[in-house]
């Protein structure tokens, strides 16, 4: 049998993948990109092949013919310290690697919350170093989104976008989840309910308080705009906004948080002003990270599916760099409950 050749370095070529695997070339290369339209036996004749002679593709080579990098970037628009410190973003980025990985490309991770990190961060993808981008966090009118798109860098939104509905974006029901949380402390009791609101600058604090405000007024009960206190996500905040709701509404008996850190926050602000979970003031989060069923008490909280947000932003994505670009620019995930012992 004639010696297979051999690339730079002695590395294993595509050529000698799929003579050994006994498939054509274009088979072979469309195996290792991902792509379905190949037979199950081809698809395993060509992985054990490549194991086999440990082939590695040539990415470089490849982006000269397609004019394609095969990266992908995971871009938040945070700070580091919000990034790494709740655990909804990782939980994204987990389900999005493990979704981009599988098409056979790479995930680069980027942070940007400076207008001189964004900035260099449009020179590199506009450089041609990746082929899409996933975009967390945007608040306010932010057009980063929409200036990469007209630069042909096709781009999805973790979260509802500003204005028209002309981006690409997978969210999840925020305004359900929240009408769901006051809907449950009004279904056992509760009737002043204070809101700790997410931040404002975003749509999912925009969407959270809206269904809060939606379902007190669908019950009857009115909006006491004294009970509404706007903060961040973050269990500081939390804590911080439960001692201004306290200050000006000691009567509250309940506390809609519009995540679990921030939920956190709130309980232990009232366990230092006497107050007891749930007797005294119930507690509903959002989020349902690991943290939440394992706190004293146990979090009744509103479980958006993170992982799914991931992977399916990633779907998206994939979906626009292979050509099949829906018309549905949005994608909404359903919501659920979790009740536990703080509500």
């Amino acid at each position: 049998m004639k010696a297979q050749s051999r690339g730079p370095r002695g590395a294993a070529t595509l050529e000698e993948v799929a003579s050994r695997a006994g498939v054509s070339r274009a088979t072979a290369s469309r195996v290792l990109r991902g792509q379905s339209n190949v037979s199950e036996a081809a698809y395993q004749a060509v992985h054990r092949a490549a194991a086999e002679v440990n082939y590695s593709p040539n990415r470089a080579a490849r982006s000269l013919v397609t004019g394609r990098s095969d990266s992908v970037a995971f871009l938040v628009n945070e700070t580091e310290e919000r990034m790494f410190s709740e655990p909804f973003f990782l939980a994204v980025l987990r389900s999005a690697q493990e979704t981009v990985t599988a098409a056979g490309l790479q995930l680069n991770f980027a942070i940007a919350s400076t207008p001189a990190q964004r900035d260099r961060f449009f020179s590199y993808a506009t450089g041609g170093h990746v082929d899409g981008v996933l975009l967390l966090s945007v608040h306010d009118n932010d057009e980063f989104q929409r200036h990469l798109e007209q630069a042909g860098i096709p781009t999805v939104l973790s979260g509802r976008p500003y204005g028209d509905g002309d981006l690409f974006y997978v969210d999840a029901d925020n305004v359900a989840g929240s009408r769901m949380a006051v809907s449950h402390l009004l279904e056992v009791g509760r009737r002043t309910l204070g809101v700790i609101a997410g931040p404002l600058d975003m749509c999912a604090g925009q969407d959270r308080l809206r269904g809060y405000r939606e379902a007190l007024e669908e019950a009857g009960v009115g909006v006491d705009e004294t009970l509404v206190e706007e903060a961040g996500f973050s269990l500081l905040e939390g804590y911080d906004a439960t001692c201004r709701l306290l200050d000006r509404r000691p009567d509250l008996d309940a506390i809609v948080a519009a995540s679990d850190l921030a939920a956190i926050g709130a309980i232990r602000a009232l366990a230092q002003r006497g107050r007891r979970v749930p007797e005294d003031v119930a507690v509903v989060g959002f989020d349902d990270i690991r943290e939440a069923a394992e706190y004293d008490p146990p979090l009744t909280t509103v479980r958006q599916p993170m992982a799914d947000l991931g992977a399916t932003m990633a779907q998206v994505l994939l979906g626009r760099l292979d050509g099949r670009e829906s018309d549905a620019r949005g994608v909404v995930l359903p919501v659920e409950l979790v009740v536990r012992a703080s509500a």
